[in-house]
């Protein structure tokens, strides 16, 4: 099957709003989706000469402050220059990365690459004077996560053609507008025009349950100045390639087969190629950016003229111009020690992925995620597990730690009696996807259980939800112990405990994994490796050369 992308350099963008389940057309025709309104989704109105950003050079900034020690003083000035904007929008607030038996903590940060044409520069290399001052979409995506003890790196890229259940997300402020969550699926990138970035956080958690760190935020601009700043990166490409089409759609990149070192626009225009790269969709343009990125940080750890206290002071200018960061990154400190912690990492154990994905049966042009396979790589990261498979000797995979003997930070709070520990149990057990119906008085089974452990002041909840596993979660953070002692009564892992602003209080969710007997199905062990359909890519992989599809050779 091939994903064919209808957006791209020069392409109109058709981006999916909440799925209708009808329309009128062509027999046998994919029902166009609609947005929330019903009216036609903003990237309909948002045709002509449309240019997406399909790289995010936030993870340029990661990597230039990473080698960065030497100019730190060169840049400190720069701390009235951070532009800041709220982490997490959503009502899921997730409680932090686990961190290890060592006491170590992975971090998981959001790295977003915005098509906003809101400035002179932005417009001129975006392209699309119709969508000038217009929303801003997320049109780039991808997941970092450092591992708890700096040994490896995963990116998980999530295509910017995804369908989604778009989280609820209310703007910062006493009035903040409040984006309600949508109805139908709702293409990924929309998220950053429903409150800014803090939304595309909150949808990532919602759909991954990895609670996420940080994030950063980059535009067109951001891209060509840190380009130019770093000097070039090396790239490859198998055939003489233009990305040009009759009709005038493509980024312009030209160059010859093998090896190139580009800088600057023609950077850009890598990052942005769809037409030229694999078989034309937004997938290679994706696989091309891996490449790019891990080439780049080769590129840092051996290149001698970073050592120049003037280039320094040039990368992180530019660094610092292009990003807006969340509030725990908004000094130039934070930023300098998140860099040291990334610098740890090898170029070996650096592992670039993309969310495996299937075509969605709504819409031809738009992806949805694997059953299984996207599950398996979210898991592998929540669980802080090398996509590379090098952690399977040292970290059986699957094991079900109890909270209190993870490490986590729900096992520092000791925990009450149970018989003075108050719990709400929600009936959940129809799983995210309502596909099955609650099993009748669920919850009022879970309570004579709990009871039956001590647990006297356990109380069943008139609400329903829907979850896939079974959680514990809780409001505040005193009562993290309380909480972890509820989850270990049913042997449930550290993952399932969570502090939220959705529950009053400690509320056991009885998911679908636990419709009938004592004690959840326990879950399969986790892979110890990415699977195939992710693609990954080793940052050490120095021979990996893009394919060029037929036609766009000269």
């Amino acid at each position: 099957m091939r994903h064919s992308s209808v957006r791209g350099e020069g392409a109109p963008e058709q981006t999916a709003g909440g799925i209708s389940g009808g329309g009128s057309g062509t027999p046998g025709a994919v029902p166009s989706p609609r947005s929330e309104s019903g009216r036609a989704p903003s990237g309909r109105r948002r045709r002509g000469k449309r240019r997406v950003l399909l790289w995010t050079a936030s993870t340029m900034a990661f990597l230039i402050l990473g080698t960065a020690g030497a100019g730190y003083l060169y840049y400190r000035h720069l701390n009235g220059s951070i532009k800041t904007d709220a982490l997490n929008l959503g009502d899921n607030k997730l409680s932090g990365p686990k961190p290890n038996a060592f006491g170590q903590t992975p971090l998981n940060i959001l790295l977003i690459g915005s098509d906003a044409r809101d400035g002179k520069e932005n417009q001129d290399l975006g392209g699309g004077r119709d969508t000038f001052d217009g929303p801003p979409l997320a049109d780039v995506q991808m997941l970092l996560h450092l591992s708890a003890d700096r040994s490896n790196m995963s990116v998980v890229s999530m295509p910017r053609d995804t369908l989604i259940k778009m989280p609820k997300c209310t703007e910062p402020g006493p009035n903040g507008k409040v984006h309600a969550a949508s109805r139908g699926l709702v293409q990924t990138n929309e998220s950053l025009s429903r409150g800014g970035p803090g939304c595309t956080v909150a949808a990532w958690q919602e759909l991954t349950g990895i609670p996420i760190s940080h994030f950063m935020m980059i535009d067109f601009k951001g891209v060509v100045s840190m380009a130019d700043a770093i000097g070039g990166v090396p790239v490859c490409v198998q055939e003489n390639v233009h990305s040009r089409t009759r009709d005038g759609k493509g980024s312009g990149l030209k160059l010859p087969k093998g090896d190139n070192l580009i800088q600057g626009e023609q950077a850009l225009q890598w990052l942005r190629t769809r037409y030229g790269f694999e078989d034309g969709t937004d997938l290679g343009r994706t696989h091309a950016q891996h490449m790019y990125m891990n080439s780049m940080a080769r590129e840092f750890r051996k290149n001698a003229k970073l050592s120049n206290p003037v280039k320094l002071n040039s990368l992180a200018q530019a660094a610092i111009d292009a990003m807006v960061v969340d509030p725990g990154l908004n000094k130039i400190d934070r930023l300098y020690d998140l860099s040291m912690e990334l610098k740890k990492v090898p170029t070996g154990r650096i592992t670039m992925t993309t969310m495996p994905w299937i075509q969605s049966p709504y819409d031809r042009d738009r992806v949805e995620p694997k059953p299984g396979e996207a599950e398996d790589l979210f898991r592998m990261v929540r669980e802080d597990i090398a996509l590379d498979g090098q952690d399977a000797a040292k970290q059986p995979a699957g094991s079900a730690e109890s909270p209190a003997a993870s490490g986590s930070p729900s096992a520092a709070v000791p925990a009450s009696p149970p018989a003075k520990i108050p719990v709400t149990v929600r009936n959940a057990t129809g799983g995210k996807d309502g596909a099955q119906v609650n099993v009748k008085g669920r919850a009022s089974d879970i309570v004579a259980l709990l009871v039956g452990k001590g647990f006297t002041k356990a109380t069943a909840d008139k609400m329903a939800g829907g979850e896939d596993t079974t959680v514990v979660r809780y409001a505040k953070p005193e009562q993290a112990g309380d909480a972890a002692a509820v989850a270990t009564a049913f042997g449930l892992p550290a993952d399932a405990v969570q502090q939220s602003d959705e529950v009053p209080g400690i509320t056991l969710f009885v998911g679908k994994d636990w419709r009938t007997g004592n004690a959840p199905v326990p879950a399969p062990p986790a892979p110890t490796k990415a699977p195939d359909s992710a693609r990954p890519l080793n940052g050490d992989d120095d021979k990996a050369c893009m394919k060029i599809q037929e036609g766009f050779t000269w």
